[in-house]
C-alpha cells in the first residue's frame, strides 16, 4: 500500500499561507482540533509548501506574531512512498502529520488516516494492545489548576493527562485539543524597566524581554485556572490488553479520541496512543 491510498489530498487539507500570524493557525486548532498545519506559500505558478505550525509551537513562543517564525521544518514524503515504511518513521520521529510534497503540498498522511488503514484491515493490525502500550502514564489530580496541567503535559511531552480523583481512581482525560480550546491570546502594554513584567505571578505566561524602560506591546497566552475536573471528559473509554490493533483503532475513530487507557482487573494498567498502534504495521 503506498502513502497515496492513505494521504489526505491536497483538496481536503486545511492549510495556512505566508505572510501570516499565529491568529490564523489559531483559528483551525481551536475550531477543528487540528495538531498541527501546513504553511505554503503562494507563487506566480501555484504555492510551495514551507513547512509545518503545530499547536505546541503557538504554546510554547506566546510572544512571537509572525508565522514565519513559529513554523518548523518535519520530515515529509511522496505519494508512491511504501507506507508502512512512512508508518514506522513516523513513530520513530514523533511525527503525527507528515507532508506529502513534490515542490508543492500533494497532500498529507496523519496518524489518523494509518489508524484508518489498520481499523479497514488494509494493513496488519492483529498485534495485541497489551505489546503495545505505553506503561508510562502522564497524570494529574482532578483539583489542580489548568495552568499546572498545561505545564505538566508539556514536560512530559505527551498530548494528555490521564484525571486522578482523590482515591487515585480515573476520574477523565484532559487533551492538549481540551487546553487549546480554553486558551486565549491577550495583548496589551508593559513597562519593563530591566525586569521581567510580572514575574512574581507564578502562573502567568509572559513573552516579555527586557529591552530598557519604555512601553512595548506584549501578547501573552491565558489559559483558565479552575481545576481540571471542570475541562476534561468524564466519559472514559477504556480497553484490554487482548484487543488487537484493529480492534482498537475502529474504538478511537468511532469516539474520535487519540488515546485510551488500559486497564487490567478494573486498574490502570498502561496508555493506548493512536501513533502506538503504528507499531504493530
Amino acid at each position: 500500500m503506498h502513502v497515496a491510498d492513505a494521504m489526505t489530498p491536497r483538496e481536503d487539507v486545511v492549510t495556512v499561507e505566508l505572510p501570516g500570524t499565529r491568529d490564523d493557525a489559531l483559528k483551525y486548532l481551536q475550531e477543528r482540533g487540528f495538531s498541527s498545519i501546513p504553511v505554503v506559500k503562494p507563487t506566480d505558478d501555484g504555492e510551495t509548501y514551507r513547512g509545518l505550525v503545530s499547536r505546541d509551537d503557538l504554546i510554547e513562543n506566546p510572544d512571537e506574531d509572525q508565522l514565519a517564525m513559529l513554523m518548523r521544518d518535519v520530515p515529509t514524503t511522496t505519494t508512491d512512498a511504501d507506507l508502512v515504511g512512512v508508518a514506522r518513521m513516523m513513530v520513530a520521529e514523533g511525527a503525527r502529520r507528515v507532508p506529502v510534497v513534490d515542490d508543492e503540498l500533494d497532500g498529507i498522511l496523519t496518524v489518523t488516516d494509518v489508524v484508518r488503514a489498520i481499523a479497514r484491515g488494509d494493513v496488519e493490525g492483529g498485534a495485541q494492545v497489551d505489546t503495545l502500550a505505553r506503561r508510562e502514564i502522564n497524570t494529574t489530580y482532578h483539583e489542580a489548576p489548568l495552568t499546572v496541567v498545561e505545564r505538566e503535559i508539556n514536560y512530559a511531552d505527551v498530548p494528555y493527562a490521564v484525571v486522578l480523583d482523590d482515591e487515585g481512581g480515573m476520574a477523565g482525560m484532559l487533551t492538549e485539543v481540551d487546553i487549546i480550546d480554553v486558551a486565549r491570546v491577550v495583548e496589551g502594554e508593559d513597562d519593563t524597566g530591566e525586569s521581567l513584567a510580572n514575574e512574581d505571578d507564578e502562573w502567568m505566561w509572559e513573552g516579555i524581554k527586557a529591552v530598557g524602560n519604555r512601553y512595548f506591546p506584549t501578547r501573552s497566552v491565558e489559559i483558565p485556572r479552575e481545576p481540571a475536573a471542570t475541562f476534561m471528559s468524564e466519559e472514559l473509554v477504556t480497553v484490554s490488553g487482548h484487543r488487537t490493533a484493529e480492534e482498537v483503532a475502529q474504538l478511537l475513530l468511532s469516539n474520535d479520541i487519540e488515546q485510551t487507557p488500559l486497564v487490567d482487573g478494573g486498574s490502570l494498567a498502561g496508555i493506548v496512543r493512536d501513533i502506538d498502534l503504528l507499531e504493530g504495521v
